[in-house]
């Protein structure tokens, strides 16, 4: 019995390790863009700036100024985008990007 359990064990156990999991703090629905690149093009992950240093996770992987990211290299890494310079031009790629096409919102005057 014990020569059935372990081999068995261990087929499960490995079964459940190469088992694709969803992202729990994702939302339903959402897009894995760093799973797939070619979806959406490169995607800034996370942004650090420290004292002594800046780097982003852009498609998990990690880069600093300059960096190669596809055909270009990283210029510039600041608290919400990395801009990547390539053959064809700047490319500005922000953390938050919903966000970067944000409304004014008008200023309350004195009514007259």
């Amino acid at each position: 019995m014990k020569r059935i359990a372990l081999p068995a064990g261990l087929l499960f156990a490995l079964a459940a390790y190469a088992a694709p999991f969803a992202d729990p703090t994702q939302p339903p629905g959402a897009v894995d863009l760093a799973a797939d690149p070619a979806l959406g093009g490169p995607r800034v992950e996370s942004i650090l700036i420290a004292p002594d240093r800046r780097l982003a996770v852009i498609n998990g992987q990690q880069v600093t100024v300059g960096s190669k990211v596809g055909a270009g290299a990283v210029v510039r890494i600041t608290e919400t985008e990395v801009v990547i310079r390539g053959g064809d031009g700047e490319q500005t790629l922000r953390l938050f990007p919903q966000l970067s096409s944000r409304s004014e919102t008008p200023k309350k005057g004195r009514s007259q």
